[in-house]
């Protein structure tokens, strides 16, 4: 074992230990008055109820999936065995394996959610102290998740690695971990489901309800859906994200640990196995150095310091790839593929940050085109999705072009592989800096509704309506950031896909997919089909429970007509309680579909294929994945850019021909909020979930590969 590889599990213990003195420092702060507590205590226990509610639904789901992939794989699919391994001894190790990394998901997920509740009101109270106080606390609360959730990952894939006999036999080991990416995958999608099907069908009916018909500010107190849209910030982005990224960092890891796979059998260095976990632990180093430089100066944008704080995580992170790759990999070649992956996370960072902030051409274009109406501004928007699609495909082509080809320049055979395992985990060095700034956005937005409900005054509100904008640009640039790591790992994964087909076969290479042969062009064409199936669904579950909520208000409304005089107290516990209902049912569907559907179409095909189904799944996950990516980068970015013109609006920036605010109330208001509550469901449903269906069409196929051949 090299002596670098002792720095995982230190640099694991010092992030949890660093979380939990991030944490005391943010908790230790004053909650406000008595009213911002208790606005704070309502969203936290409807956070807390919904996350008890879906995770025993989500529980039930992973215990009946392990147990049948594990009857799939080891007694369907199981008929050779891995190196002495029996068919038994493959199905228990994939199912535990499975559980450990579901269990180790659901946990980044509650961790998420409870640290961003206790914060939401300290960050609500700093603001009535100072710009730079309410960051400090937004920002430190946000690392407490981002730190954990990596430290969860990077431990859990080392520690299953090593249970399953890493030490003794390091290139059979990553086949039988697997599971653990797929257990993972599996939590994930349905948490990022679930709580953004909740989190945007409230904002839906806060939005219509209150801003358009009633004509009441946003986060008003007389709005019965308010509660329910601070409760579905944290389920969705907080909880839902995070078992998200835990999701991201496991399955790539392993991905990349296969891929080593091929040149430990050449070098007989298992550096190239142990390569993906060491580097990422020296990333939890610099990012949590970087997150102790963000310093807001003066008055400034909040999102300048940020981007100082991330700046020097980067080049950390550069000097720690040099130090590892030279010490482990000895190639120049690896290092520069890996400084490709570390710098195309900044690229991510300015097109994102250039296609959702108000001060740029795309969103400045929808605010001008809200003026003639609804229709012009969701013309607009869907115009400015689709055009993301250019950089996205161009800075994902570039990295993988680059990194396979410096790989190869290293003269290994699979080393250009290898070489894009490298940039990806380059890439995701910093995801505990990128995940805490994530949880910043909603932290702010919270902090701003509970200013609002508790009446802080217009002063205040100025200053959480600037954290708030700048907290829907962090989370645009997270999705952004995850879209693009999958975009990198997707090549990765199907790498791996390829060699673990490979290996169960019994051959050296297995790297042919030939689309001319009929059944493998239809299982491309249905590859295309699942992801927009699998978005309609979603999209569509949004809806009904919004039509839900919305009729709710509405009743309220109309039998308690004191509610909107102030004399009458909305039931919020209800509106919750409804949303909660409807987004656990309607996750459902579009949850199993990603799961069942390439089992179902892979033995399909079976009897179609000459050899087996395996170059039919092979071209269902390429295809699947990419047309996933575009997707996804479409409905990020259109709904990220509807949500700051209609931010932008509101803070009164934009002008009438003789230069008076055309702000709340107006008819472009009313115009930019129909667009945003459009792009609600895309940015922060469907979107962020095709990210998950990515990685999860990888981890299945990987898992399940013994059935297809």
């Amino acid at each position: 074992m090299p002596v670098i590889f002792w720095v995982v599990p230190g640099a694991g213990i010092i992030a949890i230990v660093f979380a939990i003195l991030l944490a005391r420092n943010v908790l230790k702060r004053s909650p406000g008055t008595p009213r911002m507590e208790e606005i704070g205590s309502m969203i936290f226990e409807g956070a807390w109820a919904f996350l008890k509610r879906q995770y025993s639904t989500i529980g039930w789901l992973s215990i009946v999936v392990a147990v049948a992939v594990a009857v799939l794989v080891g007694v369907l699919g199981g008929h050779r065995g891995i190196e002495g391994i029996t068919a038994f001894g493959i199905a228990w190790r994939t199912g535990v394996a499975f559980m450990a990394g579901a269990l180790c998901s659901a946990v980044s997920g509650f961790i998420g959610m409870i640290v961003a509740v206790k914060c939401n009101a300290r960050c609500a109270h700093a603001s009535q102290h100072s710009l730079k106080e309410a960051v400090n606390v937004a920002l430190r609360g946000g690392a407490v998740p981002g730190f954990l959730v990596v430290a969860l990952s990077l431990l859990g894939v080392a520690a299953i690695y090593f249970a399953y006999g890493g030490a003794s036999t390091p290139d059979i080991a990553p086949h039988l971990i697997v599971g653990f990416g797929f257990g993972a995958s599996f939590v994930a999608l349905f948490a990022q489901l679930g709580g953004g099907i909740y989190t945007k069908a409230a904002d839906m009916g806060a939005d219509l309800v209150g801003k358009v018909e009633a004509g009441i500010p946003e986060d008003d107190p007389r709005n019965a859906a308010v509660i329910a849209d601070l409760v579905g910030d944290n389920v969705g982005d907080c909880a839902g994200r995070g078992a998200d990224l835990f999701e991201s960092t496991a399955a790539e890891n392993i991905g990349a640990m296969i891929l080593g796979i091929a040149i430990y059998a050449i070098t007989g260095n298992v550096a190239w196995i142990l390569f993906p976990l060491v580097v990422r632990a020296f990333g939890i180093f610099a990012s949590m150095v970087g997150i102790l430089c963000v310093r807001i100066r003066g008055d400034e944008n909040p999102m300048n310091a940020l981007n100082r704080g991330f700046y020097v995580a980067i080049a950390l992170s550069i000097i720690a790839m040099f130090f590892t790759v030279s010490n482990m990999l000895d190639s120049y070649w690896l290092f520069a593929a890996g400084v490709v992956g570390i710098l195309t996370s900044v690229v991510v960072v300015f097109i994102t940050q250039y296609y959702t902030e108000a001060r740029f051409r795309p969103v400045k274009s929808i605010v001008k085109a809200s003026k003639t109406g609804p229709a012009t501004n969701i013309v607009s928007g869907v115009a400015v999705g689709f055009e993301t699609t250019l950089v996205t495909a161009v800075v994902i082509g570039l990295a993988l072009l680059l990194s396979y080809w410096m790989g190869t320049m290293t003269g290994l055979p699979g080393a250009g592989a290898f070489g894009t395992a490298v940039a990806t985990m380059g890439m995701l060095m910093t995801c505990p800096f990128i995940l805490s700034e994530d949880t910043f956005g909603p932290i702010t937005d919270n902090a701003n509704g509970i200013n609002e409900m508790s009446g802080a005054g217009e002063k205040v509100r100025r200053i959480t309506d600037r954290l708030d904008a700048v907290g829907n640009t962090t989370k645009a640039l997270t999705k952004g950031y995850a879209m693009v790591s999958a975009g990198l790992a997707a090549f990765l994964l199907f790498q791996a896909y390829l060699d673990r087909v490979a290996f169960l076969r019994g051959v050296d290479t297995f790297n042919n997919v030939n689309l001319a042969r009929v059944e493998v062009f239809v299982g491309a064409l249905l590859a295309v089909m699942l992801v927009f199936l699998f978005s309609s669904w979603a999209i569509r579950a949004v809806g009904n429970t919004a039509s839900k909520i919305i009729e709710e208000v509405r009743r309220q409304f109309r039998e308690f007509p004191g509610i909107l005089t102030g004399e009458t107290r909305p039931d919020y516990a209800r509106a919750v309680d409804i949303t909660a209902r409807a987004s656990l049912r309607g996750m459902i569907l579009p949850g199993l579909l990603p799961v069942v559907a390439p089992v179902v179409i892979g033995v399909a095909f079976k009897p179609f294929a000459s050899y087996d189904s395996a170059m039919v799944v092979a071209a269902l996950l390429m295809v699947g994945t990419i047309a996933g990516i575009m997707m996804a980068s479409f409905m990020n970015n259109s709904g990220g850019a509807w949500d700051n013109a209609k931010k932008y609006i509101e803070d009164g920036q934009l002008k009438d021909e003789e230069g008076k605010p055309i702000g709340k109330g107006s008819f472009t208001h009313a115009a930019a909020v129909v667009g945003d509550t459009v792009g609600d469901p895309l940015k922060d449903t469907a979107g962020p979930s095709l990210h998950v269906l990515v990685k999860l069409l990888s981890t299945i196929t990987l898992v399940m590969c013994p059935l297809f051949i």
